[in-house]
């Protein structure tokens, strides 16, 4: 009976895993990610569903901290992950599918703080700045010898910068009006000072390294002909 058993498993454990459930994470980020009705919802997450649905994949979409999401991604094999910077040292831990936002990331501070102003990075060093833990903007900034403030996710360091704990915290410029619906402040509270030029990059979905290699080439025909959509150019323009 054991070669019967064992031919039966292996007949069966390809049909097992691919149905295997696949989580997506993600972290809050209004306009691209936010929650609605208890719903994930925005505009790369709009692509992201389009991604799924023109592979015939279904999967969860959920929000978690973004080092919470970036560690799920990293460490669970079904699992995917979006809006993620493409860098060379996160390039082989991942299979990137597509791009689904576009960033222009930058210093943000509270509008009242007159003292602050900054037109490079060296001038920028002399005051706290609040990022996440997995964000590129973390990398960026170590680089050139900034003392960073690390938090879990975008609120929190929203947070510290609206009770003053730091001066400056990274954002997109175009998101704050949206960040500041989500945090239930007037949008006249904060002010973008200075653009990053290594922060304008693409937010990618992209996969576990050890994702099924059939479900990851699904996911990138699926992008392709979504790419190809005017609905797709309509969302990754969308601020």
């Amino acid at each position: 009976m054991r070669p019967f058993i064992y031919l039966m498993l292996i007949l069966f454990a390809p049909f097992c895993y691919a149905h295997t459930p696949l989580k997506v994470v993600t972290e809050l980020s209004p306009p691209n990610q936010t929650r609605i009705n208890n719903e994930v919802m925005g505009y790369s997450t709009e692509i992201v569903r389009l991604i799924l649905a023109a592979a015939n994949i279904d999967a969860t979409i959920e929000i978690y901290p973004w080092a919470r999401a970036y560690k799920m991604a990293h460490s669970k094999p079904n699992t995917l992950i979006y809006s993620l910077a493409k860098t060379a040292d996160r390039e082989p831990l991942f299979h990137w599918i597509g791009t689904v936002a576009q960033f222009k990331l930058g210093f943000v501070k509270l509008s009242q703080r007159s003292d602050i102003v900054i037109n490079n990075l060296e001038q920028a060093k002399q005051y706290n700045v609040a990022v996440q833990r997995h964000d590129l903007a973390y990398k960026v900034l170590t680089k050139y010898g900034f003392a960073v403030v690390l938090t879990s996710d975008i609120q929190k360091s929203y947070h510290l910068l609206l009770a003053e704990k730091v001066d400056l915290i990274i954002d997109d410029e175009n998101y704050l009006a949206a960040m500041s619906e989500q945090l239930a402040i007037n949008a006249d509270k904060i002010s973008f000072v200075y653009a990053i030029d290594e922060l304008a990059v693409a937010g990618y979905l992209a996969t576990n390294i050890n994702m099924d290699k059939a479900v990851v080439t699904q996911l990138k025909h699926a992008f392709a002909k979504v790419k190809s959509t005017p609905q797709y150019n309509a969302l990754l323009k969308q601020k």
